[in-house]
């Protein structure tokens, strides 16, 4: 599998070229698979890079990438569920599928396997299918067995099929494979002809004995345990790919609807139907996802998106209630579902003894009305950044992302209700140079000081800044009016970093 998805991402044909896909090993470079060509040439999976081009010195070597192929194959496990509903995946190369009571769909198992072949053909994989009373037989007749690429054997006929195959095709670890056929032991039917004791007294100088014997031992070390896990003596599980749990909630009507206006109680009930679902397993949505199927074959679709896991039915509904009002009826609806597309733990929780709702709206709740009302792009929230320049201290980010509760701490020093993004520059009178301002000009209008508090000092951030960076003098200053502004200074006279210094304001404080 590794090298047929090699080649159809990289748009390379099988042209007869030695070609080989290998990884770091232990000891040097390993190779993971190989072509037609490398494999007559003398290449095989398993082997050295060093010993595989002693061979052939033509080998074309390229990297292989394990965490690709591994994605690849959990996709097709999940796509075999055509076939069963139990799927698994086989090592890096293999799919297991329990064809029980599934066969008979396809017109028998005959045809299920011609399906399954021709469905990979065009996918551009080489496959290689067997259908077997056990995961062994299926196993190795599947890698081992016809040249055609195609078995299918009972109960009754498996030790028969089994006979004549390698000892490689029980699934056991090399070093137990080369021992075996050291001593003679080459095929299936020579091992299962020899009795387990014999066979664990003939091994007993090498210290393996209590491996052989033993059915707790490690599988792949013990022949025995394989072969009769193969033959179906000992029984054999494999868990199956897990789908994820997909809260859905469905409805149909007898008549198509055409009002949009009726849309709002339907909804209103698949949202306390999805809700009753979360609730039983302790869920909570953050993304859902409402379909309206017209009898034409159109499918209107709406998405909404909450800041924190809910599972109110009202809340739910309320969100689509912008976006029904968009959607186009045409000759009717007359199928609808509300799907969970993401969700999250969520406990439930008692909001007081006398379990009373609560007055008002939370936060989040109102959070998701605002983004459902005038898009999620146009509501924010401020989130702390490791940075002690107040501008770059404070950033925005979309008020769904994230969680609402994490309060950044208090900075040492007040600071203005309202920060500017950017300082605006100010026209000062001061007495002395290093003195507190005495009157300023912002926006055209003259403000008089009558209190100040400072300065707080602020040193520029010299690792991300520039040399020509100046220090900061702030000042919390109120005039006449009553007003309070939060100015500063840039730079102190003389400091080499510029010309005199500048003023600017940069928050104000009521």
């Amino acid at each position: 599998m590794a090298m047929d998805l090699w080649r159809k991402k990289h748009g390379r044909p099988d042209d007869g070229t030695p070609l080989v896909l290998v990884s770091e090993g232990t000891h040097g470079t390993v190779i993971d698979a190989a072509s037609t060509a490398a494999l007559h040439a003398g290449a095989k999976c398993g082997q050295r890079l060093t010993d595989a081009r002693a061979i052939c010195p033509a080998l074309v070597v390229e990297q292989s990438n394990h965490a690709s192929d591994a994605a690849w194959l959990e996709r097709l496990t999940g796509w075999a569920h055509r076939w069963s509903p139990w799927t698994a995946m086989d090592g890096m190369d293999g799919l297991l599928i329990d064809a029980t009571g599934a066969a008979h769909c396809f017109g028998g198992e005959a045809a299920m396997q011609a399906d399954m072949r021709a469905r990979f053909t065009a996918m551009g994989f080489v496959s290689h299918v067997a259908i077997a009373p056990t995961i062994g037989g299926a196993w190795a007749l599947a890698r081992f067995g016809s040249a055609s690429g195609t078995a299918n054997v009972d109960r009754a006929d498996l030790t028969r099929a089994l006979a004549p195959l390698p000892i490689e095709c029980l699934r056991i670890d090399t070093d137990v494979i080369l021992l075996l056929r050291r001593v003679g032991l080459k095929t299936v039917g020579a091992l299962a002809d020899i009795p387990t004791l014999a066979l664990a007294r003939r091994f007993r100088s090498l210290g393996l004995a209590k491996r052989f014997a033993s059915r707790k031992a490690n599988a792949q070390a013990n022949p025995l345990h394989r072969l009769q896990q193969a033959l179906g003596h000992i029984e054999e599980t494999v868990a199956p790919l897990a789908e994820r749990t997909v809260y859905r909630a469905q409805s149909r009507v007898l008549e198509p609807i055409r009002h949009l206006a009726l849309l709002e109680p339907l909804l209103a009930d698949l949202a306390t139907d999805l809700c009753d679902q979360l609730f039983a397993r302790q869920q909570g949505l953050r993304r859902v996802r409402f379909e309206a199927f017209r009898v034409d074959g159109h499918i209107a679709v709406l998405n909404a998106e909450t800041a924190s896991p809910i599972r109110i039915p009202d809340h739910i509904a309320r969100l689509f209630s912008e976006g029904l009002q968009t959607l186009d009826a045409g000759f009717g609806f007359d199928a609808f579902a509300l799907t969970a597309l993401w969700h999250e733990d969520m406990a439930a929780l008692q909001a007081a003894l006398d379990e009373e709702p609560v007055k008002g709206i939370a936060l989040p709740q109102l959070i998701d009305r605002l983004s459902a009302r005038i898009g999620a792009d146009r509501v924010s929230r401020p989130v702390p950044y490791a940075s002690h320049v107040p501008e770059r201290s404070v950033g925005w980010r979309s008020a769904l992302q994230g969680e609402l509760d994490f309060a950044p701490p208090a900075p040492s020093n007040e600071r203005p209700i309202r920060l500017f993004d950017r300082p605006e520059i100010i026209t000062v009178i001061y007495a002395t140079p290093e003195g507190p301002p005495r009157r300023f000009r912002w926006r055209r209008v003259l403000h008089d000081v009558v209190k100040v508090e400072g300065p707080e000092r602020i040193a520029p951030e010299w690792w991300r800044e520039r040399s020509t960076a100046r220090l900061r003098d702030y000042y919390k200053v109120e005039d006449e009016a009553g007003r309070r502004f939060w100015i500063f200074r840039g730079g102190v006279v003389d400091d080499g970093r510029g010309g005199p210094p500048q003023w600017f304001m940069h928050g104000l404080f009521a």
